[in-house]
């Protein structure tokens, strides 16, 4: 009994002590990245593992206003809400027709969403952007959030369907038997019942369009319309010629701190919304 007890402690030693490991792994850059940004150009070379002792706060100012990281914040942010806003709405009522309605060829029009993850990005590239450029949808957000909702619908489509399989079929025909009809079940009844779904739905969403990158460049040419990727890439490129590093790593802080901020207020969220849908799909 001794000797299961010592191996018990023995193995929960280790695995909190692998699992500190990664922690640390994951998280120093994080915190290497936020001094950065507040040094100047000439600390990072003669210190870069150290603490700032003058923190530059001007870096971010720098980053936002001189180097145009406010402008692609901010396009980020509309082109990231609005796309958000369609994938959520066409996923959920396409995943609803196919747990819920029976019709020919749901099975078929299922797989097909689903076989839509195995297509990579890269191979669509050109096609994509012949065919914008020829329905006048290129260099603008219309091309990019069509693009945007296109490529995220068979993920969105994927988890919905599980979440809306499970969900009671009483309570949608009480709705019809009271009078609704079957847009009033869907947005009455049955969508706020998949709140986890959607969460977890939109999150893994966000992550991905917010970080896009090679879509942005192929479709947005324009410098006033670039989002904060391309932005960033702009700026690297810039950084090059000049030596403003700490504005830089200033603008890599702003693309992170979104992410980070969604994921520690709602991973909670993010686990029980994955766990649900993997029972109940």
């Amino acid at each position: 009994m001794r000797t299961y007890l010592r191996m018990c402690k023995a193995t929960s030693a280790l695995t909190h002590g692998i699992l500190l490991l990664y922690s640390v792994i994951v998280a120093y850059p994080m915190i290497w990245l936020l001094l950065a940004s507040l040094k100047s150009s000439r600390d990072l070379f003669e210190n870069p593992w150290g603490i700032p002792v003058n923190p530059q706060f001007v870096n971010f100012a720098n980053a936002w206003t001189k180097a145009g990281i406010g402008r692609y914040f901010l396009n980020s942010v509309f082109v990231t809400a609005v796309s958000m806003f369609f994938i959520l709405l066409i996923g959920s009522m396409a995943a609803y027709a196919l747990a819920k309605l029976v019709f020919p060829g749901r099975g078929l029009i299922h797989a097909s969403f689903t076989s839509g993850m195995m297509f990579p990005v890269f191979l669509g590239i050109v096609p994509l952007f012949l065919l914008l450029r020829r329905l006048g949808m290129w260099d603008n957000y219309l091309g990019l959030i069509t693009a945007y909702v296109a490529y995220s619908l068979s993920f969105t489509i994927f988890v919905l369907t599980g979440f809306f399989r499970q969900l009671p079929s009483e309570l949608a025909e009480a709705g019809l038997i009271d009078g609704c009809s079957e847009y009033s079940v869907f947005l009455r009844i049955m969508l706020p019942l998949a709140k986890p779904g959607l969460i977890a739905a939109g999150i893994f969403n966000f992550f991905g369009i917010w970080n896009e990158y090679p879509l942005a460049l192929v479709i947005i040419a324009s410098e006033n319309l670039r989002t904060l990727p391309l932005g960033i890439a702009n700026l690297l490129m810039v950084q090059h010629y000049e030596t403003d590093w700490g504005a830089l790593f200033a603008g890599l802080v702003m693309v992170m701190l979104p992410t980070l901020v969604v994921y520690l207020i709602f991973q909670r969220h993010i686990t029980e919304g994955l766990t649900a849908g993997a029972l109940k799909g």
